[in-house]
């Protein structure tokens, strides 16, 4: 018993990762040529294809998105505004539309606020305070229940 002479199964790796190395310097020649002749964006689609929307957006988010307000970044009065958003990590720009929170003041993209409420989240995603200042949620838990479509005699207690 002993160790074979070779390893003939360890080649077969270093095989392919060198001819995957090959084809990356391929690749980055043509590259480099087609930047050269003026065709640069060649690889790259022509086509942005829109975000994709919830297929359903629940009462409570459509609700929580009337009552929140949304500013351009440059119209925002805030003495130490943040520098970008805690959610996509993208710097804000002066019109960028974002939304403040009443409750804890943090300010999101107007679009990943959303996307979050669209996932029936209620609460900011940096600090977990309830998007609803609790004096509001009575009539919010109003609007809401009248937004369902159930008639008031479920709602009310028979006294």
């Amino acid at each position: 018993m002993g160790f074979p002479v070779a390893y003939t199964e360890l080649m077969l790796p270093k095989l392919f990762l060198q001819f995957l190395s090959v084809l990356g310097f391929i690749r980055k020649l043509i590259t480099i040529l087609l930047c050269y002749m003026g065709l640069h964006d060649f690889f790259e689609p022509d086509i942005a294809w829109p975000d994709r929307m919830p297929e359903f957006q629940s009462v409570s988010a459509l609700l929580i998105g009337e009552i929140l307000p949304v500013v351009k970044f440059s119209d925002l009065a805030v003495v130490d505004p943040p520098e970008s958003c805690a959610v996509c990590l993208y710097e804000f720009e002066g019109e960028d539309e974002i939304r403040r929170l009443t409750n804890c003041r943090h300010i999101f993209h107007r679009g990943c606020l959303d996307r979050w409420m669209g996932y029936d989240q209620r609460t900011c995603p940096l600090c977990r305070t309830p998007f609803i200042p609790h004096h509001m949620q009575a009539a919010f838990n109003h609007r809401l229940w009248a937004a369902s479509g159930i008639p008031d005699f479920y709602y009310h207690d028979h006294e």
